[in-house]
């Protein structure tokens, strides 16, 4: 399963707010086969088996907001790939949540 984290920063919108460039990035992605999203405050968590569909669906994010009149996009993408179990977005944050408080 690869798991990456993509974060998209447009430049020069004369704006301190990207939610809506961020929003309809997002929107451009929800019919990818193949692929699942989480978003949060800071980025949005993409999932899937194969990798050319998270460079895709970073590509189509940078797309559009370039088509929204955007002339700088800057993209940091994260890519975390495992080949010894399937491990879904949600597993991940369990793992985690069982070790809280526990010190």
């Amino acid at each position: 399963m690869i798991h990456a984290e993509i974060s998209v920063y447009p430049i020069g919108t004369g704006n301190s707010s990207v939610s809506f460039y961020i929003a309809k990035g997002i929107e451009a992605i929800q019919n990818i086969k193949e692929i699942r999203y989480e978003i949060n405050p800071m980025g949005t968590i993409l999932e899937s088996d194969n990798i050319d569909k998270i460079y895709e669906a970073a590509k189509i994010i940078m797309e559009v907001v370039h088509n929204l009149g955007v002339n700088r996009v800057e993209v940091v993408l994260k890519i975390d790939s495992r080949k010894d179990k399937q491990v879904k977005i949600e597993d991940k944050v369990e793992s985690i949540k069982k070790h809280l408080n526990k010190i």
